[in-house]
């Protein structure tokens, strides 16, 4: 078994015992994996312990072997020093409400590259960003179906159609079952898939619109991916 370094992203950290810790992570090459972290007492434990908060971006050597629960990680650097999130309040909420999501929506994840550097690319942009930063967590849960494969059919888009949640389709006319958004709330879906990082500020909604939102969108992603849960960090989210 030997070492190998990989680029990853912390989703969570749970402490193990008195000296060690276990994170989930988001890794480049492997997709999601478990870590086991030793990190003992003293200046370096809790140098360690700080490393692997969530959404930090670091570059860790470990001792993976495949279809193992757990692997050991020898070392770790920072990969990327944040200059802002960790020191905004606003970011700080809308972080750990992704951090929460991205653990959930990603658990099954194998490697993909182009989803870790969407995500990763997106928490650069929330770093960098020195306003509008409100409608984040909406411009990734949206993005984010398409790397996981429910992301919405906007061909099958025509003026006046409702949206099927359970198919992920616009259509003419309403399902039987209750799983539906009304031609109204169908459009802003659709408008709002056009939103990336730099033009999401020019989305103008109050904060009761944008938790609607928040909302269905969650929904969205529960109907998909089982035993999605509610998400704690939400509250939080909601007082933006």
């Amino acid at each position: 078994m030997d070492s190998t370094n990989t680029r990853c992203i912390v989703l969570r950290t749970i402490k193990y015992g008195d000296n060690s810790i276990i994170a989930d992570l988001l890794t480049r090459e492997w997709g999601r994996l478990s870590v086991a972290v030793k990190v003992g007492a003293g200046g370096n434990g809790r140098r360690r312990r700080l490393m692997f908060q969530p959404l930090n971006i670091l570059e860790i050597t470990c001792k993976h072997r495949q279809g193992k629960q757990l692997t050991l990680v020898t070392e770790e650097r920072m990969a990327v020093a944040y200059t802002s999130l960790p020191f905004d309040g606003i970011k700080m909420s809308i972080a750990f409400f992704a951090a929460e999501f991205l653990l959930h929506a990603t658990r099954d994840i194998q490697a993909d590259e182009p989803l870790f550097d969407f995500i990763e690319n997106s928490l650069l942009w929330l770093d960098t960003a020195d306003h509008g930063v409100a409608n984040f967590h909406l411009m990734l849960m949206l993005h984010l179906s398409k790397f996981i494969g429910f992301y919405p059919d906007t061909e099958s888009y025509a003026v006046g159609y409702g949206f099927d949640l359970r198919e992920g389709r616009f259509c003419s006319h309403a399902p039987i079952h209750r799983d539906y958004l009304q031609p109204q709330d169908a459009e802003k879906i659709l408008q709002l898939m056009r939103m990336s990082a730099h033009n999401m500020h020019l989305f103008r909604m109050t904060r009761a619109e944008r938790n609607r939102i928040t909302d269905t969108i969650l929904h969205f992603y529960r109907l998909h991916i089982p035993a999605f849960p509610e998400l704690r960090s939400l509250d939080i989210l909601r007082e933006l």
